[in-house]
């Protein structure tokens, strides 16, 4: 069996990592993994196969910024990519993320389609089936159902300055996107599978694979290094992880929350941008996105509570790996968010609404961790497991290998 993987990034970064250890599963039974990618990367199980250069992706970038055209930038990269492609034809193809400036969606589907394999597409957000941006809830539209038009989400990611051609883009991602004859669909949560079959994708088979969690990696771990490090006593820990906090990820919404809570109870943010650590106001740490696992395992099992107010999300992986470390979750009922969370492993409360986030927060502290630990674990174990997750994935390989899918 041999695999081929096409993301943003490889080996960093939630959707990297999915499919850096997807890689290390088909691998571990005898494939060949190999991971297309566009952006970064970091050392990695799977054969790695870049994708266009620092150049293609700024020309890419600023071409989406002046004329709305995210993805139908590096056309030149993408046409090398397929060449070295027909030269080393894998047995299934597997996208995750295409946006990101550096993949011409034109070209590459235009080759899938002459391919004529069995395609599986992972999505991790809404683009795909939009004119433009990556998840429209934010701005409460629903014009991708039937026709993107004047998006008002036009300064969301994929930022657009000038022009606006979400009508044109969504007409020919459209006619792109439907013309494969062997391609199944891929979401990590109920809430994206819904969307998707409201869409133009939506005729295709649509399957429901969580996020998966390593749980040799994600687990309780003694924290009491990582508490004195960052000087935080005996009080309640309260974490954020992200890998770029903005509104949309509730940054505004932490700092208002900072504002209710006692003082004796920090908050730890992760993924902060060196600017936005010289601004927190007093009780906030704030720390640099790290790709060092072991840390972040120890401040998910240092914390009382893991709080995720994001106001857009798929399926958050931050979520999982704090139960998989026995710490409960609070977060909005926001996307698939809540899908993680049950009664017994912490509270879903309305998205913005920043009191109610305050008033959870408060009832999973006074009631301690202890209460929620073991159910904690036990969802991660039962559900959640990447072993578990990615054999689905390879089932699904098999089943379409074999013209069962």
């Amino acid at each position: 069996m041999k695999i081929l993987q096409i993301n943003t990034t490889a080996n960093t970064g939630s959707t990297g990592r999915i499919a850096e250890d997807l890689g290390r599963c088909i691998i571990g039974q005898g494939g060949k993994s190999y991971i297309a990618y566009g952006r970064t990367k970091q050392k990695s199980a799977s054969s790695l196969i870049k994708i266009g250069n620092n150049s293609d992706i700024q020309f890419h970038g600023l071409h989406s910024l002046l004329f709305d055209m995210h993805g139908f930038g590096s056309a030149s990269a993408t046409k090398k990519f397929v060449q070295h492609l027909e030269e080393n034809t894998p047995d299934i193809i597997h996208l995750h993320n295409l946006h990101g400036y550096y993949l011409n969606i034109r070209v590459l589907f235009n080759y899938l389609e002459r391919l004529n394999i069995p395609v599986v597409w992972t999505l991790h957000d809404c683009w795909p089936f939009t004119g433009h941006c990556s998840y429209f809830d934010f701005v409460g539209c629903d014009r991708w159902i039937t026709g993107c038009y004047a998006c008002p989400n036009r300064k969301g990611y994929p930022k657009s300055l000038i022009l606006d051609r979400s009508a044109s883009n969504y007409r020919t991602k459209k006619g792109l996107f439907t013309k494969l004859n062997r391609l199944v669909i891929v979401t990590p949560s109920n809430w994206l599978a819904d969307h998707v079959r409201t869409s133009f994708i939506g005729t295709y088979p649509v399957q429901v694979i969580h996020n998966g969690v390593s749980l040799d990696r994600f687990k309780p771990v003694d924290s009491s290094q990582i508490r004195k490090k960052y000087g935080l006593g005996n009080g309640a820990v309260v974490l954020g992880v992200a890998s770029i906090w903005d509104k949309r990820k509730g940054y505004e919404d932490f700092i208002q929350l900072r504002s209710l809570l006692d003082a004796n109870i920090s908050i730890i943010l992760v993924g902060l941008s060196q600017e936005q650590i010289r601004r927190l106001p007093e009780g906030i740490i704030g720390i640099r996105r790290t790709e060092n696992i072991e840390e972040l395992v120890a401040l998910y099992s240092l914390a009382d509570v893991f709080v995720n107010p994001t106001w857009v999300d798929n399926f958050p992986t931050t979520n999982i790996e704090a139960l998989a470390c026995g710490t409960p979750v609070v977060t909005y009922n926001t996307g698939g968010s809540p899908e993680a969370v049950s009664d017994a492993t912490g509270i879903v409360v309305r998205k913005g609404d920043v009191s109610e986030l305050f008033d959870a927060v408060r009832i999973v502290i006074k009631k301690g961790k202890n209460a929620y630990k073991a159910d904690c674990i036990n969802r991660a174990v039962t559900m959640f497991d990447s072993k578990k997750r990615y054999q689905d994935y390879l089932d699904l390989y098999a089943a379409l290998m074999a013209g069962r899918g």
